[in-house]
């Protein structure tokens, strides 16, 4: 006979890493991450993948200041996000080409229990292009997926 699985620890803090594809915050990805909070104990880390256009060559003279001014963005939005969360939440824009590339090596960096996904709709038709979707589902972790209209 073997033993039952351990109960879920109920003051474990799960950790969520949050992809969006743009900086500023929208009302759908506070809502999500305000219902995810309501759930129980998280901490929830952002991901900004590469804000840069994705056929722009990494030595574009734009794609660094593309860089700065999401970084930028996204200092002015966390309060807002902190707010949201419940708590202190770290943030990051990544450099790499591949939204998946930056999601695998932020994942590598720290253990994640669950992934929420943003995207406007026009860059989520690009994200569906790779298949980021489906290739963030092969991580084996709970997703949500949140799409938003561009304005």
């Amino acid at each position: 006979m073997t033993p039952d699985p351990p109960a879920p620890d109920p003051l474990r803090v799960a950790r969520v890493l949050v992809v969006t594809d743009e900086a500023a915050v929208t009302a759908p990805l506070l809502d999500a991450i305000r219902g995810r909070a309501a759930r129980g104990p998280a901490e929830f880390e952002i991901l900004v993948p590469n804000p840069a256009e994705a056929e722009w060559h990494p030595g574009h003279p734009e794609r660094h200041d593309k860089v700065v001014e999401a970084r930028r963005e996204l200092a002015r939005a966390r309060p807002l996000i902190e707010e949201a969360a419940g708590g202190r939440v770290e943030g990051t824009v990544s450099i790499r080409h591949d939204p998946m590339d930056a999601i695998e090596e932020t994942i590598v960096a720290g253990a994640f229990d669950e992934i929420i996904l943003s995207a406007r709709t026009h860059r989520l038709s690009r994200w569906l292009h790779v298949d980021l979707p489906h290739r963030v589902a092969h991580l084996g972790l709970p997703m949500t997926t949140i799409t938003t209209e561009h304005h």
